[in-house]
């Protein structure tokens, strides 16, 4: 019985290494970094960052709109056309009241917010857009995709810093699998490559400042990490209910097995150094799924590159599959793309799903010291081929935020 089953069949992503789920994906498996210096931040500690810099939004949208809407909200929408045609989707004959929209966003739009406050400071408040705050607004980017389709059903953005576009897919499930909806539009948009965001993250010392070599910088689990190197992008995926993939003869990816969240309780920006909280939320997906540990072939991990998060992560894998995980692939995109913060969990569920499809496991790149913390298989700089099943993609936020997605190929119901 399809029942309240969640399937997804469309995938669209801009990201630093590549538009469009054939261009990303052949830069995935060939291990391409798109960490590069950016010039206008030579003043920081930190200088480099993974960025898009043949992005055209006149592509997707009208010009007049391009000039009413910040970054994040353009990679948003350039995401989703590319998810809906993948899917084969014709929005005009689908049911508009159950058709919905989550895009989560950790941060909205800052480029906005910094460029109209120094026209504010410079030029005085008559000056300043009167778009500003339609552009600024986080949920801006689910509320254009509602919008530029006319679409009536739920419209939710997830504000969960770093797993805000894992929180937005699996809040899209639950929706799904409640009967809100047919059909939702979900995942992660984000832009944060300016001058207030890199400020606070080098005030932090949170960043990498490998400046000299940008395309080894970020090294995901690796002893010698020394930070995370940002990104910006859009991960959007098309999820269904399977009786409505199946009545209209949608091609599926994978199912969505299970969801789990939690909170670590412990700090704003460390993490739970037990690892409870990572745990937990794995836990939870696995529990939702009815898949037990030893099913999994594969976990898209958070990954950052910082000290603690590869640390604890890893902790908190091998607390849930026991000795199973040092048989178990694991391996962080993040060390091609960088960190797209809250777009993080929609790119990497996009490259999870890849990964299921043609059998080939993403690699870590930059991984050339072993860390005896970190003494997993993380899939080190080379791509390899494994039969993927089952897989699990893990996001963990800010504020100790965590979430985590359980998929499996669509008709694949082995529990162990």
């Amino acid at each position: 019985m399809d029942g309240n089953r969640v399937v997804i069949t469309g995938i669209g992503v801009v990201t630093p290494i590549g538009s469009g789920k054939e261009e990303f994906w052949e830069n995935l498996v060939k291990g391409q970094n798109g960490v590069k210096v950016v010039r206008h931040f030579r003043d920081f500690s930190t200088y480099i960052a993974a960025t898009i810099e043949d992005f055209d939004p006149r592509l997707y949208m009208e010009k007049r709109d391009v000039k009413k809407t910040d970054r994040f909200t353009q990679f948003a929408y350039a995401a989703a056309q590319m998810a809906i045609a993948d899917a084969d989707l014709d929005l005009q004959k689908e049911n508009k009241e159950k058709t919905g929209v989550i895009i989560g966003s950790g941060i909205g739009g800052l480029d906005t917010i910094e460029k109209q406050f120094k026209i504010l400071l410079e030029k005085g408040p008559r000056r300043v857009s009167p778009f500003l705050v339609p552009m600024l607004i986080a949920n801006m980017a689910s509320g254009y995709i509602s919008i530029a389709y006319g679409l009536q059903g739920p419209n939710l953005t997830t504000v969960t810093a770093c797993a805000s576009g894992t929180h937005a897919l699996g809040e899209a499930f639950r929706i799904l699998q409640r009967g809100e909806a047919e059909v939702m539009i979900a995942g992660g948009a984000e832009a944060p490559v300016t001058s207030i965001a890199f400020a606070g993250f080098c005030a932090a010392r949170a960043m990498s400042t490998r400046n000299e070599q940008p395309a080894k910088a970020s090294r995901p689990f690796d002893l010698k990490r020394d930070g995370f190197v940002m990104g910006e992008g859009a991960g959007v995926l098309i999820l269904e209910t399977m009786q409505h993939a199946r009545e209209r003869e949608a091609a599926i990816y994978a199912e969505i097995a299970g969801y789990g969240t939690s909170g670590d309780g412990y700090h704003v920006t460390a993490p739970d150094p037990a690892g409870r909280g990572a745990y937990l939320c794995m836990e939870k997906a696995l529990r939702d799924a009815g898949i037990k540990p030893s099913a999994v072939d594969y976990i898209n991990a958070h990954g950052t590159s910082t000290e603690y998060n590869d640390k604890i992560e890893t902790l908190a894998i091998k607390k849930l599959f026991g000795e199973y995980a040092y048989q178990l692939p694991v391996s962080s995109t993040k060390s091609m793309i960088g960190h797209l913060l809250g777009a993080a969990g929609g790119v990497e569920m996009a490259a999870t799903l890849l990964s299921m499809q043609h059998g080939i496991i993403p690699p870590t790149v930059n991984y050339e010291y072993e860390d005896p913390a970190c003494d997993l298989n993380y899939v080190p700089n080379k791509a390899v081929a494994g039969e993927l099943n089952v897989a699990m993609s893990n996001s963990f936020g800010f504020g100790g935020t965590n979430a985590c997605l359980v998929v499996r190929k669509a008709g694949f119901r082995k529990e162990a």
